[in-house]
């Protein structure tokens, strides 16, 4: 499942560098070229860990949710209208809520992989290596991208 993992990774990569050009032909806004531009590879990289980090860590992060949004009333309102806010946000773009979900289930999968195998490292270096591999996978999917294009074009 780690070799999935960074198929699906790798697959992302590729799929960035593709899209990444076209929004910044169709920016039309300083704030969408900001975006499209720059700001493209580093929010889609984070995007991707906050993803690992969610899959890597579910137990330890909702039992700190949960005790966070326990210790008073406007904290649990402010917890829940973020979730429900960046929800409808990814719900608003289905390319991207589809990306998501194709990245959150490769990881649940590669950690019930290792959990079978019984190798089972502490949960913040599970989702540091994960990430990493991810990274790995994002960085050969583009470089693949460049390549095909060198050899095409």
């Amino acid at each position: 499942m780690l070799l999935v993992l960074l198929l699906v990774s790798g697959y992302m990569g590729l799929h960035w560098s593709e899209v990444a050009p076209q929004l910044a032909s169709q920016a039309e806004t300083p704030l969408q070229m900001g975006l499209a531009g720059p700001l493209f590879w580093p929010l889609q990289c984070l995007q991707a860990l906050v993803v690992v980090m969610v899959c890597a860590m579910p137990d330890l992060l909702l039992r700190e949710l949960s005790s966070l949004m326990a210790a008073s009333k406007a904290l649990t309102l402010v917890v829940t209208l973020l979730i429900v806010i960046t929800g409808g946000l990814y719900l608003l773009h289905l390319a991207v809520l589809t990306e998501v979900l194709a990245l959150a289930a490769a990881v649940l999968l590669a950690r019930l992989d290792l959990s079978r195998l019984r190798v089972a490292p502490a949960p913040l270096l599970s989702a540091c290596g994960l990430s990493v591999w991810v990274l790995i996978g994002i960085g050969l999917g583009t470089w693949l991208h460049s390549r095909a294009v060198g050899l095409v074009g």
